[in-house]
């Protein structure tokens, strides 16, 4: 994959590298891929809260609840994971 960049951010970039202790341009922009990653997966459980909430259909938060959670995110990032590979 190649990308573009005016001047300007290429510079940007080439010091975030720097600064951020990355030891390439790439590491730097994947570290970005996986926050934006992190970012849609964190809207995406507000969104679905916000509809339960918004819907009535709010599961008593109890501890069956969250170790089903745990359970359902930790197959969601192992599978996320391998599709990475």
């Amino acid at each position: 994959m190649n990308i573009s960049l005016p001047d300007s951010m290429k510079s940007w970039v080439d010091e975030q590298v720097k600064a951020g202790g990355y030891g390439t341009t790439s590491e730097f922009f994947r570290e970005l891929v996986r926050e934006a990653r992190k970012r849609r997966l964190q809207e995406e459980v507000d969104r679905q809260l916000l509809a339960a909430l918004d819907g009535g259909d709010a599961v008593p938060a109890d501890k069956k609840f969250w170790l089903k959670l745990r359970r359902d995110a930790q197959k969601r990032l192992s599978r996320d994971g391998r599709k990475r590979r």
